[in-house]
């Protein structure tokens, strides 16, 4: 089964909202500048998401570490 697209874009806009507050925090504390600090972490929001997206879709394209779900007996049925 394979994710849609809009699948893999909303899973990284989520993933890089998470992060980029992290960024934030992060860039605040080493640089000691809120305004640098946000500036950072609004750069970075953007191509990460693109980066994560490109990364989704081509790992969609690969099996590795995929099974296959079971068909469903339809001669089983429960009574």
């Amino acid at each position: 089964m394979a994710d849609k697209h809009y699948r893999s874009l909303i899973k990284a806009v989520s993933w890089r909202t998470t992060g980029t507050i992290d960024t934030i925090i992060v860039s605040f504390f080493v640089t000691g500048h809120i305004k640098l600090a946000l500036s950072i972490g609004f750069v970075e929001l953007f191509t990460k998401i693109g980066l994560y997206y490109l990364h989704e879709r081509l790992w969609d394209k690969f099996s590795f570490g995929r099974v296959k779900p079971a068909a469903k007996d339809k001669t089983n049925y429960e009574i």
